[in-house]
């Protein structure tokens, strides 16, 4: 018999995802989302929202495990709003006597100068568990796969620019990991108990600067060249306003995740592997499942936008994320 799991940001990148994976695994899922007459997932819709407490001691009652995908990268406040939204989480698990909280953070060490993008991610680990509900976390880097925000950054700009001016963060290295590979440790850390209150860093074979994660795909996808001159002086809000016209992703969004594309964001321990056995994808494994998931959604040839930060989901931890 498999357990209750609430999964938040069922309609998103990575809840999607993992709601299917999860029921395909035997339990039962209530796929939390705002807006329940719009979904079409796997698992039984539930209204709530993590800004509303009472609306998460609803959805909260009979749950084993709760699983927390969301974050407020859209809104300039979004530090003090994931904040409170991971009070509100840990505060309505306890009460319904949840088993555990699992959460997709950031890579990132301590000892570096991080972001407010990757300083809120790890504020929001400590304060899941304030209440005393054990939290396993996963901390990754860029998550490829169709429609995660990093990855269409990413896709766009190789696909629109036949040569790039880049910022100096595009120098910076970070271990990508392909979506199917993040799905498999979510619901791989669910059961065993050894996972239980324990930090996780997941990555996948390769670490590449963002750079080379752009050159690579112009080789793989366009066959062809990516030149890039880089411009020391190009500020992170410059490059967001760039990012913004060249992509469909909003300024503010693109904002918070240039902010963290300066903080390296690579794997330090491989601990995850001895709870979920098995090799991750490389990069260009990656890449092609992406364009593979794009074709059978869209079709080979549609370029339109898939980027969508709405309904506050967390579509993954991108670079700068």
């Amino acid at each position: 018999m498999g357990s209750t799991v609430l999964v938040t940001g069922a309609s998103g990148f990575v809840g999607s995802h993992l709601a299917t994976a999860l029921v395909e695994a035997g339990h039962r899922v209530r796929a939390m989302t705002r807006h329940p007459e719009r979904y079409t997932g796997a698992g039984e819709p539930v209204q709530a929202d993590v800004a509303d407490r009472a609306s998460l001691d609803r959805v909260m009652a009979g749950v084993d495990v709760a699983y927390y995908l969301v974050h407020s990268l859209d809104s300039e406040d979004f530090v003090a709003k994931d904040a409170e939204a991971a009070r509100h989480f840990s505060a309505a698990a306890a009460q319904a006597g949840v088993e555990r909280i699992v959460y997709l953070g950031g890579l990132g060490r301590e000892d570096q100068d991080l972001s407010d993008h990757l300083r809120s991610r790890r504020q929001v680990e400590t304060l899941l568990g304030e209440d005393g509900v054990p939290v396993t976390v996963l901390r990754a880097a860029i998550v490829i796969g169709h429609g995660g925000i990093s990855w269409e950054i990413t896709r766009q700009l190789v696909a629109h620019l036949p040569a790039m001016v880049v910022p100096r963060w595009a120098t910076t290295r970070t271990q990508p990991i392909a979506l199917a590979d993040v799905v498999r440790y979510l619901v791989g850390v669910l059961e065993p108990a050894e996972a239980r209150g324990r930090t996780f860093e997941i990555g996948g074979t390769e670490v590449l600067t963002y750079a080379e994660m752009m050159q690579r795909v112009a080789r793989l996808h366009h066959g062809r060249t990516l030149p890039m001159v880089t411009v020391p002086l190009l500020t992170p809000r410059l490059s967001s306003h760039w990012l913004a016209f060249v992509t469909d992703v909003d300024t503010e969004t693109a904002r918070n995740l240039i902010d963290s594309m300066s903080n390296e964001v690579v794997v330090h321990e491989q601990s995850i592997r001895e709870v979920v056995p098995g090799e991750p994808m490389d990069y260009t494994a990656a890449v092609e499942a992406a364009y593979a998931q794009r074709a059978a959604a869209l079709g080979e040839d549609d370029e339109k936008p898939t980027a969508r930060p709405a309904d506050r989901v967390q579509d993954e931890r991108s670079p700068t994320a």
